[in-house]
């Protein structure tokens, strides 16, 4: 008779996402970890006074943190996360991929080409200030 590990286990047991179009994922845990992984990667592509990449990067290593301090336990990832099923975390993990690609691509750290008309950047009685 085989053994199952306790989330191998688990993830055969589960046959359905529940989601239209979202099929179960066969592999979760090593696909979430290479998205963080490479995001991590490329963030430092970005200079470290941008706020993006300071809050992206924290966020993103503490994911990677909840991940790796499951063993392997789908269950706790997706309780950690907080982020629904795991292949909605996979597709969220992704998602912030393709968003650092584009921070890069734009150069968002770097300041305004031209200075903001007055009261463009004015919402609820707030007013930002540029340089």
């Amino acid at each position: 008779m085989f053994r199952f590990t306790r989330p191998l286990l688990q993830h055969a047991l589960k046959s359905s996402t529940g989601i239209t179009g979202m099929a179960v994922h066969p592999k979760p845990l090593p696909v979430l970890l290479e998205a963080y992984q490479a995001t991590l990667s490329r963030l430092s592509e970005i200079p470290q006074t941008s706020v993006y990449r300071q809050g992206a990067e924290t966020l993103t290593q503490r994911k990677l943190e909840i991940v790796q301090d499951a063993n392997g336990d789908v269950d706790i990832v997706e309780k950690g996360l907080d982020e629904g099923q795991i292949e909605e975390a996979i597709l969220v993990a992704q998602d912030e991929l393709s968003l650092v690609g584009k921070m890069i691509e734009w150069k968002a750290w770097e300041p305004l080409e031209e200075k903001p008309q007055p009261g463009q950047w004015e919402y609820f009685g707030r007013t930002t200030q540029f340089k």
